[in-house]
């Protein structure tokens, strides 16, 4: 995620989802100064949220980071206390060298006392848990389950695994599942537009396991969240809030809902044989439903009734229209001023050659973005032949690609009409459009050389004599022999001893 991009999230979070500088600093992986400091620079530059849509990438950082501004700001130097304990667990490992090999990679960090200081406090806190707090409506936890399902083809009876997703809030415990064919990305998104639509609105956060999908790089600090996954969590309003890496309890919620959806549904389904997904999920829903509004034990009430009453009221309405979903993908526009997308180019605009874009790729759409900006949208379709917009190409480029037989024959009837006859003898005889382009700039050179009316002349004496090639049309106009009378001469009406006559011949 670039600077500006992360500007733009920082801004969004504090105003539009109204979460502190913590909560944001912890979605976007970064510190709280850093936080603090980019919601200062924009209350100075007199912005808020949302910005004006004129304002691209460009124009933002110019104004949140003038280049005769302050210097830039240092970032604190994160250390990982938990390679520190686990090299101390190293015989003759000292908290001094460890020290000494910090400042090697670190120069002008911390000092040796605070670097004990700070260890023995993070050390003290090993054997302590924090309780987790879910407020109303604010997190969902999303996870795979252990377990699989299997469906068999009715037809040749190969057996194929499903995989089962689950969801579930934070304060209610409303429960969400359901199957589907695998954990990749089209699969995930469209699981995750189905839970909020089962749960009837949004909550804020989304808190995930660092599967591919979710997670494009795992990072305890600094994760990188799915570009398409951030995507569809904008369009909804939540933010992405991934697990640490082998930390069960920062996603103990679904932990729960994975066990209790293994006990009281894929157990009770076991024995059952499933010919497709869509019979699958619904006898998923229908014991899903009764988990849900299933009693607690010791409480009052139950999930269902739970969520109405706590997590509804406290979560963001959905927006009027569904998630589309759209992948992300750098791309690098080559020299024939394209991208490729499976195989096929989509042009874009000539000052972008050599440039890195970005595509937006959905299901009917190849959309190519540039500093923040939507360049150019293509049609997404089958095949190889390549997707061309007519401003991308230069002027003699736009004329080839507009080229077309209908074209030429208009042409020729503009010049006269022989030539329209020379045209429609000729074309039918070309297999390749490149052919009849070139036959038909060869024709108005010949005009611009010999004039209008000398090459209509030529074209009528060339279909005369069953001829249709240039080359023999400029001989014609070299000599001069348009204008030749062409009537056969009379039979001599004498006679004569040279003259032999018809009668001789047979």
């Amino acid at each position: 995620m670039g600077r500006i991009r992360q500007v733009r999230q920082v801004l969004r979070l504090a105003h539009e989802a109204c979460l502190g500088q913590r909560a944001i600093a912890t979605s976007l992986g970064i510190t709280r100064d850093a936080v603090r400091k980019c919601l200062q620079r924009a209350q100075a530059a007199g912005l808020g949220w949302p910005l004006p849509p004129d304002l691209d990438d460009e124009q933002l950082e110019a104004r949140l980071f003038p280049k005769r501004g302050t210097p830039a700001l240092r970032a604190a130097v994160h250390i990982d206390w938990v390679e520190v304990h686990q090299e101390m667990r190293r015989k003759g490992a000292t908290l001094q060298q460890l020290h000494l090999e910090h400042l090697e990679s670190h120069p002008g960090s911390i000092c040796y006392s605070q670097y004990c200081r700070r260890y023995k406090a993070w050390a003290k806190q090993l054997k302590t848990y924090m309780r987790q707090i879910h407020p109303p409506g604010e997190k969902a936890f999303v996870d795979y389950a252990g377990k699989t399902m299997v469906i068999v083809d009715p037809s040749t009876g190969q057996e194929r695994t499903a995989q089962i997703f689950v969801g579930v809030m934070g304060a209610s415990s409303l429960t969400y599942a359901e199957a589907h064919w695998s954990q990749q990305l089209p699969d995930w998104i469209a699981a995750h537009i189905r839970m909020v639509e089962f749960f009837g609105a949004a909550p804020r956060v989304l808190v995930c396991d660092n599967l591919k999908s979710g997670v494009t790089k795992v990072c305890r600090v600094d994760p990188v969240v799915n570009a398409t996954y951030q995507h569809m969590a904008e369009h909804y309003g939540m933010v992405v809030i991934p697990a640490r890496s082998r930390r069960p309890k920062d996603k103990s919620k679904v932990e729960n809902a994975v066990g209790v959806i293994t006990r009281l549904i894929l157990f009770v389904l076991r024995k059952r044989v499933f010919h497709g997904l869509g019979e699958l999920n619904t006898a998923i829903r229908e014991l899903l439903n009764d988990l849900n509004a299933r009693p607690f034990q010791k409480l009052v009430g139950s999930r269902r009734s739970a969520f109405d009453e706590i997590d509804r009221p406290a979560m963001q309405a959905l927006p009027s229209s569904p998630y589309v979903y759209a992948e992300f993908h750098k791309a690098r526009v080559g020299l024939d001023k394209s991208v490729i997308v499976n195989d096929r180019p989509y042009s874009v605009p000539p000052h972008l050659v050599g440039k890195e874009v970005e595509l937006r790729l959905t299901a009917s759409t190849v959309e190519v973005l540039h500093g923040g900006k939507r360049v150019t949208c293509h049609e997404r379709g089958p095949g190889m032949e390549p997707a061309i917009h007519p401003e991308h190409l230069t002027p003699a480029q736009r004329h080839y690609l507009m080229w077309s037989p209908e074209d030429a024959l208009a042409w020729g009837l503009t010049v006269g009409p022989q030539v329209q006859a020379f045209l429609l003898a000729r074309l039918p005889q070309v297999l390749y459009k490149e052919r009849g382009y070139r036959m038909t700039n060869g024709l108005k050179k010949l005009v611009r050389e010999f004039g209008e009316q000398r090459l209509d002349a030529a074209c009528g004496r060339a279909l005369q004599l069953g001829t249709t090639s240039l080359s023999s049309l400029r001989s014609i106009l070299s000599h001069r022999l348009e204008g030749l009378d062409t009537a056969q001469p009379d039979e001599a009406a004498f006679d004569h001893g040279n003259v032999r006559g018809s009668g001789y011949y047979h």
